[in-house]
């Protein structure tokens, strides 16, 4: 590990006094072709990432007591959306892949969603009244036993969101090699080989500018929904010991997120209810990761292009229904940008699911938040597993 010049309290200290140099990773990238990665390190202080793709593992957190008389939730739905209510007596879950019960899509087109709890969330943010109904068995502590009214984010006692899976750090590229076309949560996938579909913002994604977590733990600041959020440990599904290019970049799925922020505090442009044809009801999720530049080797990763990233071809027609993930080849995110890829010697039309555009929007406004002094770093209280933070020896 390459001897650390600066710190976290250092570039905290720039940030305070206005002189601090932030730059986004698709502007690393051309600094560290041009300049190399120890130059880099001396004048770059932080690099920006940003990601805004449907994350199906997100859900938030309501208070909406107390009551009077007060009620002990048994069951409760937020615009005819369930939400989990097997916690304190008006404490609930909503999860984002969460279906309307009464759905009218799903009455004509059985398993397609058009409403969800991503979409209730995004309506709460939006300062939307939801239409909050409860029902209880009654307890002599809870007497109230139905509850039926309008509620807004601001009314409510808390709201905070807590996403168990976010940020993946590279995923499948998907295609369908059977003779059907495929619904599924990576989009349409026309049959024989017709599209290949992504789902990564390659070289602004935050994972892939830190590939071994020396920098990013739990207790990181982020950008989360427009607010400042936290890293509060390692994603469901995290994976460290994986296949990797010599870039250190993973070349199939890896590192996850687990990520909380006040919902309150959040804007309905980073977070986005979506319905997915054929799949169902997701939100999309808008993450800007800030990595601090303390070393040469970090700014050897931050500086990661395109051309450098590659991710596998998986069949989401055959395979992958199976619980299998054969790789049918590599490719990386430069080709996949162009628009189309050569496989099997046909060009197929390549789909992105994230928006490339609005990664890049995260990553300079969470530049600007930094360079305005509206954004200070943190530093990791503790490691992602299998990780070793640079500032563990120190």
């Amino acid at each position: 590990m390459a001897e650390r010049i600066k710190s976290i309290k250092e570039i905290n200290e720039k940030i305070k006094s206005g002189k601090v140099v932030v730059v986004t990773a698709e502007e690393m990238a051309q600094i560290v072709k041009k300049h190399g990665a120890k130059k880099a390190s001396k004048e770059v202080d932080v690099v920006t990432t940003g990601t805004f793709s449907p994350m199906c593992s997100s859900g938030a957190f309501l208070n909406f007591g107390p009551l009077k008389p007060s009620i002990k939730a048994y069951r409760v739905w937020l615009n005819g959306v369930p939400a989990y209510a097997g916690l304190a007596a008006v404490d609930i879950y909503i999860g984002a892949t969460e279906p309307a019960e009464d759905d009218p899509l799903n009455k004509v087109h059985p398993g397609q969603f058009r409403y969800g709890g991503g979409h209730v969330i995004q309506d709460l943010i939006s300062g939307k009244k939801v239409e909050l109904k409860a029902v209880a068995y009654g307890t002599d502590c809870y007497p109230k036993k139905e509850l039926r009214k309008k509620i807004y984010l601001k009314e409510i006692s808390d709201a905070t969101m807590v996403n168990p899976r976010n940020s993946y750090q590279n995923y499948n590229c998907a295609i369908n090699l059977s003779n059907k076309t495929k619904y599924t949560y990576m989009g349409v996938l026309k049959p024989n080989g017709t599209n290949v579909n992504y789902a990564t913002a390659g070289q602004l994604s935050p994972l892939f500018n830190d590939p071994y977590f020396l920098t990013i733990g739990i207790g990181t600041r982020i950008f989360l929904g427009g607010a400042q959020g936290y890293i509060i440990g390692p994603g469901t599904q995290y994976k460290y010991d994986v296949q990797r290019a010599e870039n250190g970049i993973p070349i199939e799925p890896a590192g996850t997120l687990m990520v909380t922020g006040n919902l309150k505090e959040m804007n309905s442009k980073w977070i986005v209810g979506v319905s997915i044809l054929g799949y169902g009801c997701s939100l999309a999720v808008g993450i800007g990761v800030p990595i601090p530049v303390v070393n040469e080797e970090v700014a050897r990763y931050t500086g990661v292009s395109d051309e450098e990233i590659m991710t596998r071809i998986i069949d989401y027609g055959n395979d992958y229904p199976k619980g299998e993930a054969k790789p049918l080849g590599v490719v990386s995110y430069a080709e996949l940008k162009t628009g189309s890829i050569k496989f099997r010697g046909q060009e197929v039309q390549t789909v992105p699911v994230s928006s490339y555009k609005k990664a890049k929007e995260i990553a300079e406004l969470l530049k600007k938040q930094i360079e305005e002094g509206d954004f200070l770093l943190t530093e990791p209280v503790a490691p992602l597993p299998g990780a070793k933070l640079i500032w563990m020896d120190s």
